[in-house]
């Protein structure tokens, strides 16, 4: 499924089930939490689909990141692959990088591949090998990244827009108070709770889905940093290892 598919799929169900439930919340007895936050508005349905949107895009990068990281432990992988190279078995590298199914053993299965097609053509030129074997690693990594980095942008866009709509909710929200202050007489103290309601659940759901959206980023933004690192310092000591000969 292409991602502008799954994202426009998401937003339909989210909002779907977001507003099933924000329908159902005022059928909730008045004195209950549900029914609270009902009076919120009609803005407190689209908060909770974005924070629904936040946890489906969470468990998907969950799951890809998981996927990524193959089978096995990355470090131990890692050692047992220099081992092998340091003896010259690089068909025995190779089958570890198979096995492990990981993107960093893509990228480096790449790598040994193009040494591999170096020797079987008699390059021997030391910086001829080490020019081919960057270039894989640069494309592999071309395939990679954007596996790893998919719908970051749009939870980082998602926790931008959570604060914006909450605030957009407050504001509804202190217009419908005011408004009840304006009336002539004394104010409508019904129609006064109700903005305030209104105003303080929407900032609420907007900052918490703002916060969500923030956490959710950094972390998955920083486990891809550290999969880059990875690849790339396993990458350099496989180049120069092979490519100086030693």
């Amino acid at each position: 499924m292409k991602q502008s598919y799954f994202t426009a799929l998401l937003i339909v169900i989210t909002y779907a089930v977001s507003l099933g439930f924000y329908v159902w919340m005022g059928t909730t007895p008045p004195a209950s939490i549900f029914h609270a936050v009902w009076k919120g508005g009609p803005v407190v349905s689209v908060l909770m689909a974005l924070i629904l949107m936040v946890i489906a895009y969470t468990v998907e990068r969950i799951i890809a990141l998981k996927k990524a990281s193959g089978k096995g432990n990355i470090p131990e992988f890692v050692k047992n692959l220099k081992l092998d190279i340091d003896n010259g078995a690089i068909d025995k590298a190779l089958a570890k990088c198979d096995d492990h199914q990981s993107s960093l053993a893509a990228v480096l299965r790449a790598a040994l591949e193009r040494y591999k097609m170096l020797i079987d053509f008699n390059v021997t030129d030391r910086e001829k090998k080490v020019s081919e074997m960057e270039k894989a690693v640069e494309e592999a990594t071309i395939m990679e990244m954007p596996l790893l980095e998919n719908n970051l942008v749009a939870i980082s866009t998602i926790a931008s827009i959570s604060t914006m709509v909450g605030l957009l909710g407050t504001t509804l929200g202190m217009i419908r108070a005011f408004a009840a202050m304006a009336t002539s007489g004394a104010p409508d103290a019904v129609q006064l709770s109700l903005g305030i309601s209104e105003a303080l659940f929407n900032t609420a759901l907007g900052i918490f889905g703002g916060i969500t959206g923030i956490i959710a980023y950094n972390v998955f933004t920083s486990r891809v940093d550290r999969f880059s690192y990875m690849i790339d310092e396993a990458a350099f000591y496989i180049i120069h290892t092979l490519g100086t000969g030693k």
